[in-house]
């Protein structure tokens, strides 16, 4: 009798089609450019034309030699100052337009460069992998690195064509002291930031299951490289060279040119990146490295509720940005009491004049916070635009096939969204509040501050009212929602620099809003825009319940 032997054949290696983990990566990053052709280049349009117009500005705020040196001795003097700055290079000398480019501007801009990375990465790794998407791409010939290695190329470019883009601007400007030579490290101090972000969210996207937790890790290290830059210059202990930021800065553009700090941060990137390919290699498609908490065994009477589940999802973004509305109402507010120095420059009057107040830092509060209220709203937009990705990755249709009705179900992320911004004014206000209470030894600062911050609640409701009209009856024009708050800061940062016409002012709902402490209060506007901001809810609501819902 014979026996049959049958003998295993190994199983290949490698996927049909390619023998590489990196197969199919050119394919999927031309589908990255292909998804983000809107996306990127308003990234790039809007970073590089703040920064570029920049230059401009500044030569007519410090038109003389004394202006400058005056500015030089409050960056030097001042810590709080310093710690929204930087190091001050340049400033022991004559304070050159170049080297206020680097000290004030070069710091604040890379925070958005840094953000702009960490949701490109994680958008197209880890939402991806959330979405069941990525299974279903991997399920062709496409190696096991390529969503990655396409997400970080994709990344990496878009970051090298803003450096250019930049250093092009920059260099192009004609303004004194902005060389071609310091353009270009102020250019790649941009790319460098950028790029040690992109690796820190490829390592994020491995490390946790969803790609909420994967960007606020990335985001929260963001703020954290930032508060370790301040307090090493602060404390000028070496500690911000724990920094990117720090690194960006050292490099010190049109003063001393340095590219090695810039190399660190290239090192670090790689470093990074090889760390994300090893940790990819150690979990599964759509799993996470960190091991999920095991919830209790009944859930909360609220979580069964719609208001409790949305506030639920939206409870660790509100924490995180409660701490740095706080911290950043607290730096500006310390800061106030430097602002009699500039009394005597001719340009800053002209451009406060319209604010009005009684002496210059009323007027310069005032301007604060304007800003940082626009800075709440990104909250408040982020927020209302909740709803839209619950319908776009089909949790809505379940969730509205029970007897959750649309309108309760959309309003719950509506009050979270309005109810939550205008807590993140008041603890700006208190930031605020009690820093230039502190700075000026006047207790009853900080109470006008506070009041002045929560007016701008009417002009916050107003964006997000707009956000849901947009949501609720041309959702596939959501981006929309962001176009009225980048009026806004134009209007705030240039208007009265570019001396824009009252009606385009007016265009802005937070040119209504009196300018508290340096106007007087009047309550017709603030009453007008929340009428407005009611009836925008009411037709995104109306909208929503008459419309087919969507999915991606």
């Amino acid at each position: 009798m014979s026996t049959a032997t049958a003998t295993r054949t190994p199983a290949p290696t490698h996927r049909a089609g390619g023998d590489s983990t990196l197969t199919g990566t050119g394919t999927l990053i031309r589908f990255i450019l292909r998804r983000d052709r809107i996306r990127v280049p308003a990234w790039l349009a809007a970073i590089t034309l703040v920064q570029v117009t920049a230059p401009s500005t500044y030569e007519g705020l410090y038109p003389t030699e004394a202006d400058r040196l005056n500015q030089a001795s409050v960056i030097g003097e001042n810590p709080a100052m310093k710690a929204m700055t930087g190091p001050g290079h340049g400033i022991d000398g004559m304070y050159t337009y170049g080297a206020m480019m680097g000290n004030e501007y070069l710091g604040f801009m890379v925070i958005f460069v840094a953000l702009m990375s960490v949701l490109m990465v994680v958008r197209h790794t880890r939402a991806e992998e959330e979405a069941g998407r990525a299974e279903l791409v991997r399920a062709n010939a496409v190696g096991r690195h390529a969503p990655l290695t396409a997400a970080l190329v994709a990344t990496a470019g878009t970051n090298v064509v803003l450096g250019l883009l930049v250093a092009l601007g920059m260099g192009f400007s004609g303004v004194d002291s902005i060389d071609w030579a310091g353009s270009f490290v102020f250019g790649a101090a941009f790319t460098a930031v950028g790029l040690v972000f992109a690796g820190i969210a490829a390592v994020t996207a491995q490390v946790s299951q969803y790609s909420r937790a994967a960007a606020g890790m990335a985001g929260a290290l963001i703020g954290v490289a930032y508060g370790v830059r301040a307090i090493g210059d602060v404390s000028d202990n070496g500690l911000s060279w724990l920094s990117p930021i720090g690194w960006a800065q050292a490099s010190a553009p049109y003063v001393d040119n340095n590219w090695w700090p810039l190399a660190l941060a290239a090192a670090v990137t790689a470093a990074l990146a090889a760390a994300a390919y090893t940790l990819s290699n150690r979990r599964d498609v759509g799993a996470g490295l960190r091991a999920e908490r095991t919830g209790a065994a009944a859930a909360s009477p609220l979580l069964g509720t719609p208001a409790g589940f949305a506030w639920r999802l939206q409870r660790s973004s509100i924490i995180w940005w409660t701490i740095a509305m706080f911290i950043a109402g607290l730096a500006y507010g310390s800061a106030v009491d430097v602002m009699e120095d500039y009394a005597d420059n001719q340009t800053i009057q002209d451009m406060l004049d319209d604010i009005g107040g009684a002496t210059i830092t009323e007027s310069w509060l005032s301007m604060i916070i304007a800003i940082l209220a626009i800075v709440c709203t990104i909250f408040a937009i982020i927020a209302a635009l909740r709803p839209r990705r619950e319908e776009t990755s089909g949790r809505a249709e379940l969730a509205l096939s029970t007897g959750l009705s649309r309108t309760g179900w959309v309003g719950t992320h509506v009050a979270i969204a309005m109810l939550g911004g205008a807590a993140l004014l008041l603890v700006s206000g208190i930031g605020i509040g009690i820093g230039a209470a502190s700075a000026m030894a006047d207790a009853g600062f900080f109470w006008h501050v506070l009041g002045a911050t929560l007016a701008y609640a009417p002009a916050l409701w107003l964006t997000a009212g707009l956000t849901i009209t947009v949501f609720g009856l041309v959702p596939r024009a959501i981006g929309l929602a962001w176009a009225l708050l980048a009026y806004a800061i134009f209007v705030v940062y240039l208007g009265g620099l570019l001396q824009l016409p009252g009606w385009m002012q007016d265009l802005s709902p937070y040119t209504h809003i009196p300018r508290m402490p340096a106007a007087e209060f009047t309550a017709l506007p603030l009453i007008i825009l929340t009428v407005i901001a009611g009836g925008l809810v009411a037709a995104g609501l109306a909208g929503f319940r008459r419309r087919d819902l969507e999915a991606t």
